[in-house]
C-alpha cells in the first residue's frame, strides 16, 4: 500500500533477485492483475502524467491510497494457453518487461492512439478518443505497422483482432499481413464487424510478430484503427 499522492515523474520500481522471472503484477487497483515476463532483474513503470493519461481509467493513479500487488507466477499459470499479447501495464519505450507493443505510426503521437492501447484488454470500439475508447491509430498511413515483442520464445497458434468500429466515422481493414520474426507470414481477411475476428495460424515458436500491409475498404471514411490484438 502506498499512502501518498503520485507526483509527475514518479515511477513504480520492482526489484527482483534474478532475471527472467514471470510475475503477476497489479500496479493499480483499477486495472487487472496480469502475468508478465521480466527480462532483467526488475522493472520500472512510469506513472502516467496527470495531464496525459486519458487512455487510462480516470480513477487510475489518483488520490492518496494506492494498492499494489506483485507475486511470482505459478508453473501452471506460466504454461497455460492464454493471450500472450495482453499487458495493460505496457508503455512507451519499455524494454524491461513483456509483452510490449510498438508502432512506427501513432496518430499525432496522442496517448489515445498509442500502440499500447491495442494490448490493454479494453474492447469498447463503438467510439474513439479517451478511455474506454482508446485504440491504435495509424494516422491514415498505409505503411503503418504494429510490432508485438514477447521478450522470449513463445508458441503462437491463433490471432484475434478487434477492429475499431465507430461507424460511419470509421472504415475498416479488409486485409492485413502478420509477419513473424522467422520471416513466415499469414494473410488475414476481415469483415465489417465490431466483434473480435479470430484466425487460426500454423503453430510456430517466435519472439515477436508484426502486423502490417493494412488494406482499407474502399468507402468514404479515411479512418481505420485497431482496438485490440490477441495472440
Amino acid at each position: 500500500m502506498h499512502t501518498a499522492p503520485y507526483a509527475d515523474d514518479d515511477w513504480i520500481a520492482l526489484e527482483c533477485d534474478e532475471s527472467g522471472l514471470f510475475c503477476v503484477v497489479q500496479l493499480v487497483d483499477t486495472m487487472p492483475p496480469r502475468l508478465i515476463y521480466i527480462k532483467e532483474r526488475g522493472m520500472d513503470f512510469l506513472i502516467p502524467p496527470a495531464d496525459n493519461h486519458i487512455n487510462y481509467n480516470p480513477r487510475s493513479f489518483t488520490g492518496s491510497s494506492h494498492l499494489l500487488r506483485v507475486r511470482l507466477a505459478t508453473p501452471e499459470e506460466i504454461v497455460a494457453r492464454r493471450n500472450l499479447a495482453f499487458n495493460p501495464y505496457d508503455c512507451h519505450d519499455s524494454r524491461i518487461f513483456y509483452p510490449h507493443a510498438s508502432a512506427n505510426i501513432e496518430t499525432r503521437e496522442e496517448a489515445v492512439f498509442a500502440a499500447r492501447n491495442a494490448v490493454d484488454g479494453i474492447y469498447e470500439n463503438d467510439a474513439h478518443g479517451s478511455w474506454p475508447y482508446q485504440s491504435w491509430g495509424i494516422n491514415r498511413d498505409p505503411d503503418a505497422a504494429l510490432t508485438i515483442d514477447f521478450g522470449r520464445a513463445v508458441t503462437v497458434d491463433e490471432i484475434r483482432l478487434t477492429l475499431r468500429a465507430d461507424f460511419p466515422h470509421d472504415s475498416w481493414w479488409t486485409q492485413a499481413t502478420v509477419e513473424f520474426v522467422d520471416g513466415s507470414r499469414e494473410v488475414l481477411h476481415f469483415t465489417k464487424t465490431a466483434a473480435p475476428q479470430a484466425f487460426a495460424v500454423t503453430p510456430r515458436t517466435v519472439q515477436s510478430l508484426k502486423l502490417f500491409e493494412l488494406k482499407k475498404d474502399d468507402n468514404a471514411s479515411p479512418f481505420s484503427a485497431l482496438t485490440q490484438i490477441e495472440v
